[in-house]
């Protein structure tokens, strides 16, 4: 690797722009000559021995730049991030590159090997490991201090002066993903390895869970039809569905993990090391040591943190989900006037009143959702966690514990506390059907129009209207400066598990709430696939193995929804009917049934293994040969040290 390093050569002569680098308007000279010198100098230098030209625009400015490598430095940089790729003989390995000649597809003049998503993300690592050696401050910005260790490009980002860093897309590719994903309407599978080759693996796997939670409502879906149908006022047959939804919720989410596992082998990533996590771009404190890097790095007191999660930040959670229960109490004396109003006039009019208040209720709950999201992003941003996956955890119970609660307790309300089924069943239609119909307006009709409108404004500006495919570079990165920045999969993770709540609560008592998540579902893949491909940047790409956290929160739902099932089940007249006598007999009756289906769940959730056989047998012999190889490397050591 050292003679590889040293031999490297920053000429490139056909130079390939894969990130954009936009700086603030007035950056000065001495700090642009800097952090430029920074990427391209060696890696012995500190640098990041990158490929950077400024790109050149009619007015003059020079605060945008284009980022690339040469072939042999992105391929040093993907031994160093660790990436996986395919071998000659179809098993999955760390790239390595002296082992280069053994990987399928791979030629010295084969530039396609690494993917440009995979050449974008060796870019941003090591942007982002780009370090302060003896630099004080960054040049010409005394007030922006640094210290050894200290990330270049996060301290110019929270200091302002480095406005945004994104990678370009590639529209001939582009159009032909387009094509394939969502250019026509057609029943099939997503071209999951496509995506995953253009975006990466996070937003693969976010599709991938998409198309599969899909064609896993299909089976209640296809029983919620006639059961709407035929026995709509029947109360007594909703103890077969229950039953089943508890199977159904409960296999979908172990099938999924092996499924997930068999993608992510293929892509690789579920064979890579996770890599020491960095302190996220927000974190401060003061100059300290970090005790197992060695490294200068912000120290922050954890019983301050503590102090600011458990005084501040759970007593204003608590007075959120009050606030939210007051506003629902509110609905429930809406829902009373309603329903006075149509007994008092009878009316076609007085009918529709009826459906009024649910309405107004789903669109202030959507309302208080979005609104509570930034404070939560900014409590738990003032928290000031080290890490991002801690940043992230907090953040999302946060979220997850609100939108439950907002979202639900009007449902557990009326079903337990109301006990009025017709009720519940309206509020549950409503609720679902205005809550997915401003999803779709609020995450991709909008910013969709919105986008097609700066486009046309931007395209005025050009000398003459083009086609996307033949912009010119300098047109292209423009245009893609003033797109939207995509946030993350939080959101559409989060819209994913509110429906998968409503399908799997109560969905006995309203059977087409799947089928209206099906409808929603198909649209969603081609709204959120316009969304990536139209309307944001192209998004770096996340190795990732899994859906992370919210694989747990999913299974946590599948707990909640076998208590609701059971309860509902109990509660049904042909349940009641078999203990006319005592109340406390069927009160331990099914209490005992829903501890023997959680123990069943869970038993279920352990025997059924997360990975398939042959992923498992595969995973084993790759850690015996590294376990050999270690092996035969210390024996070799051990014979020259003896020879010495």
């Amino acid at each position: 690797m050292a003679e590889s390093w040293s031999s490297l050569d920053n000429s490139e002569p056909n130079f390939r722009p894969l990130v954009v680098i936009e700086l603030a308007k007035g950056t000065k000279k001495e700090t642009i000559d800097w952090f430029t010198k920074r990427i391209v100098d060696r890696k012995a230098n500190g640098g990041a021995q990158l490929l950077v030209k400024p790109l050149i625009v009619e007015n003059g400015d020079e605060n945008t730049y284009l980022v690339g490598a040469s072939h042999l430095r992105l391929l040093l940089g993907a031994e160093t991030v660790g990436l996986v790729k395919e071998c000659g003989d179809n098993s999955m390995r760390t790239f390595t590159y002296s082992s280069r000649k053994t990987f399928k597809d791979f030629a010295d003049d084969n530039h396609s090997f690494l993917t440009m998503a995979e050449c974008q993300y060796i870019i941003k690592h090591e942007l982002e490991n780009l370090r302060a050696k003896d630099e004080k401050m960054i040049p010409g910005y005394p007030q922006a201090k640094l210290y050894p260790g200290k990330s270049i490009v996060r301290r110019l980002l929270t200091s302002g002066i480095l406005v945004q860093i994104f990678p370009l897309h590639d529209r001939e590719e582009l159009k032909k993903l387009r094509h394939s994903w969502y250019g026509r309407v057609k029943v099939g599978y997503q071209p999951l390895d496509e995506i995953r080759s253009y975006f990466g693996e996070t937003i693969a796997l976010y599709f991938g869970f998409l198309e599969y939670f899909t064609f896993a409502l299909i089976p209640m879906a296809v029983i919620g039809i006639p059961y709407y149908v035929f026995a709509w006022e029947d109360y007594d047959k909703y103890v077969m569905f229950a039953a089943f939804n508890l199977l159904w919720s409960t296999i979908i989410l172990e099938v999924w993990k092996r499924i997930c596992a068999i993608m992510t082998y293929n892509w690789g990533t579920l064979l890579m090391k996770r890599q020491f996590e960095e302190p996220r771009p927000g974190f401060h404190g003061v100059l300290g040591v970090n005790p197992v890097t060695g490294r200068e790095e912000p120290v922050y007191s954890s019983i301050k943190r503590q102090i600011r999660i458990y005084l501040v930040s759970l007593p204003f959670v608590c007075l959120c989900l009050y606030f939210s229960l007051y506003v629902m109490m509110i609905y429930f004396d809406l829902e009373q006037w309603a329903l006075d109003y149509h007994e008092e006039n009878g009316s076609n009019f007085s009918s529709l009143m009826l459906f009024v208040p649910s309405i107004i209720y789903a669109v202030v709950i959507e309302v208080m959702n979005r609104i509570y999201r930034y404070a939560a992003e900014f409590l738990t941003s003032w928290e000031n966690h080290r890490l991002e996956s801690s940043y992230q955890n907090h953040l999302i119970l946060k979220v997850l514990v609100f939108n439950f609660l907002n979202c639900f307790a009007s449902l557990f309300y009326i079903a337990f506390v109301l006990f009025d089924m017709k009720l519940l069943r309206q509020s549950l239609a409503t609720l679902l059907i205005t809550s997915q119909i401003l999803n779709q307006f609020a995450e991709s009709l909008l910013p969709y129009w919105l986008q097609k409108r700066h486009k046309k404004r931007m395209r005025k500006r050009m000398s003459s209207p083009k086609a996307e495919s033949d912009l010119s570079l300098v047109e292209q990165v423009s245009l893609e400066k003033e797109m939207g920045t995509y946030l993350g999969t939080f959101d559409d993770y989060l819209e994913l598990f509110l429906q998968f709540g409503y399908v799997s609560l109560f969905s006995c008592v309203y059977p087409l709430a799947a089928v209206f998540a099906v409808l929603n579902n198909i649209t969603e893949i081609y709204s959120d696939a316009l969304k990536m491909c139209r309307v944001y940047k192209r998004p770096f790409a996340e190795p990732t193995a899994n859906i992370g956290v919210w694989q747990l929160a999913f299974e946590t739902m599948s707990v909640i929804s076998v208590v609701t099932n059971c309860i509902l089940i109990g509660m049904s007249p042909q349940v009641d009917a078999l203990f006319p006598d005592s109340k406390t007999d069927l009160i331990l009756t099914v209490a005992f049934v829903e501890h023997l289906l959680l123990a069943m769940k869970f038993i279920m959730a352990f025997v059924i293994p997360d990975k398939p056989k042959d992923i498992q047998m595969k995973l084993a012999k790759l850690e015996f040969e590294s376990l050999e190889a270690l092996k035969q490397q210390q024996m070799k050591l051990a014979a020259e040290s003896l020879k010495e």
